[in-house]
């Protein structure tokens, strides 16, 4: 984790008051937040997901793909030799995976792990959600 930086305050990156974690417990005997007294509160509760800290990163790197497929439009437009064409397409769907297992694993460390803080039956949605993204991933 780097440092804050002047315009940012330690905290407030949605990690837990220690700076480790990223649970609390809701207390005072009654709801917070619509949260039960004593329940787990989490940066999942909190809006916060998996890709927060690295959205910057992420965006980026959309940008990249997102110009590759600019740049196959254009292939096509000036035509381009059909396996040039091809082997940009296979370089476009391969950065796209590669953003997709990231973007997963952050969930498994992020919804799914926080779920896992919750149990029952949270945990096992979030498990079936997970499972079926990854079949979505395997298919394509």
């Amino acid at each position: 984790m780097q440092a804050p930086t002047e315009t940012e305050e330690a905290g407030s990156d949605g990690t837990g008051s220690d700076g480790t974690g990223s649970e609390d417990v809701a207390g005072g005997g009654a709801e917070a937040g619509g949260v039960e007294a004593g329940a787990v509160v989490t940066d999942h509760d909190r809006g916060i997901h998996g890709y927060h800290k690295q959205k910057g990163e992420h965006l980026k790197r959309l940008r990249r793909i997102e110009g590759q497929i600019r740049g196959l439009q254009r292939m096509v437009d000036e035509d381009v030799y059909c396996i040039d064409i091809l082997t940009q397409v296979s370089a476009s769907t391969k950065a796209l995976q590669s953003f997709a297992l990231q973007l997963l694993e952050e969930h498994l460390r992020h919804c799914v792990a926080d779920a896992a803080l919750k149990g029952g039956e949270e945990i096992d949605a979030k498990v079936e959600e997970a499972t079926k993204a990854i079949g979505r991933l395997l298919r394509t």
